[in-house]
């Protein structure tokens, strides 16, 4: 089975522009393609991670990557999929941003001469002339049709910005700019990027002397068996920096998922042969929890390596069956200055976990009984000492989530 045909039998393509053509390009290890990551935030997180992992399948075949980080395209904000419009960031803050992910894709994708680049797309879109711009580009838009793309009409309803509504034209000129300057032939992207992706195509077309052709293809989103994305916890996103997502919370995370979504999770996301797989259709009952184990192990071992997942895994094993080594479960180190007069509250030891978004939260949590502390229910008047603490309290929140507090 070649790569194209198994991106097919994986679930991952949603939108092609010119099959036949993306077909042969990527088969035959031809495609000089990209995908753009905004830096939002200072890691990236689980609806990053299909797009990384196809990068990884397509560059084992012989294609070549393009990295592209938006430090540019970060100045205006994404109105994809928004129903509000994103915070405006600090160029220091974009900055940082980009340098965090380059640190983290290293992990993903071999990067070197005759391999994959990375780029930013600061360099070209900062330095562009905004009459230049207007005339050059601005002229190859359709405004009609630009309003009548998917990406708009969640924010037409609340307010579009013009600043937003620039932001398919920046996309565009990013996959011209590459055709131009880096023989790029292809562009990636979430289904939700369509629009954007077909007008790069379009102005390709438009800009080049011998209308050339230039391919666009979309990615499955991660969506969970009632339709909603994926990657998110009752406390934020699941980030793929071990410091905002410990590799056990990681781990926890996809051993945890829905019965109806594990194999498609496999399937979409690991880089078990499909053979393999396939057999597992059938599975029904606890396989489907042996299911979810190798999942959540095949996942943790690509973002944070086999050392981490073995720990994870010895984790999960010590809390949910009982035995093995809990020294690897989430752990919150508290100060003295934590203690009030030599002990502290279940409230506010739930609060310095982060085990709780508010402390409003953590009140509703304990009074109605989800939240024990070394095996014994607590109530709002639960203390612990300073003698307690240098032991390790062990705090289960639910039936799921565990943690430990030390006094240092």
């Amino acid at each position: 089975m070649q790569i194209y045909e198994e991106l097919k039998a994986r679930g991952l393509i949603a939108q092609v522009t010119d099959e036949p053509e993306i077909r042969e390009l990527i088969n035959s290890g031809n495609a000089k393609f990209y995908i753009g990551f905004d830096p939002t935030a200072d890691s990236l997180h689980v609806g990053h991670f299909m797009a990384l992992c196809l990068m990884k399948r397509l560059q084992m075949a012989g294609n070549k990557p393009i990295v592209l980080i938006g430090g540019g395209t970060g100045h205006v904000g994404d109105p994809s999929g928004r129903t509000d419009m994103r915070s405006m960031m600090s160029s220091e803050t974009i900055e940082h941003n980009c340098e965090c992910f380059r640190k983290q894709m290293e992990r993903f994708i071999e990067f070197g001469e005759d391999k994959a680049i990375m780029v930013n797309n600061a360099d070209w879109l900062l330095k562009l002339n905004y009459v230049e711009l207007l005339r050059d580009v601005g002229a190859c838009f359709s405004v009609n049709n630009m309003l009548r793309a998917e990406c708009y009409k969640q924010r037409m309803e609340k307010g579009l910005s013009f600043l937003e509504f620039n932001y398919m034209i920046m996309q565009a000129y990013d996959f011209y700019y590459l055709h131009q300057h880096y023989g790029c032939n292809m562009q990636f992207g979430g289904n939700d990027q369509w629009s954007n992706m077909l007008a790069g195509t379009e102005l390709i077309r438009k800009k080049t002397t011998e209308n050339e052709d230039a391919y666009a293809m979309t990615i499955t989103l991660l969506l969970n068996s009632e339709g909603k994305k994926m990657g998110k916890t009752a406390s934020g996103a699941v980030w793929l920096d071990p410091n905002k997502t410990s590799p056990f919370e990681f781990f926890q995370y996809w051993r945890n998922i829905g019965d109806a979504d594990v194999l498609k999770c496999i399937r979409m996301l690991t880089f078990l042969p499909l053979e393999e797989i396939d057999k597992m259709d059938q599975w029904e009952g606890s396989q489907l929890n042996e299911a979810k184990e190798i999942l959540a192990y095949e996942l943790t071992s690509l973002v944070h390596g086999k050392e981490e997942a073995d720990k994870a895994k010895q984790a999960s094993h010590a809390l949910f069956i009982g035995g093995g080594d809990d020294s690897n479960m989430p752990t919150t180190e508290l100060s003295a200055d934590s203690l009030t007069d030599g002990s502290i509250g279940i409230l506010d030891l739930m609060m310095a976990c982060k085990l709780a978004p508010t402390r409003s939260e953590a009140r509703r949590l304990v009074q109605q009984g989800g939240v024990t502390a070394d095996g014994e229910k607590t109530s709002l008047d639960t203390q612990f000492s300073e003698a307690q603490l240098k032991e390790g309290v062990k705090i289960r929140k639910g039936k799921k989530v565990y943690h430990k507090a030390v006094l240092k």
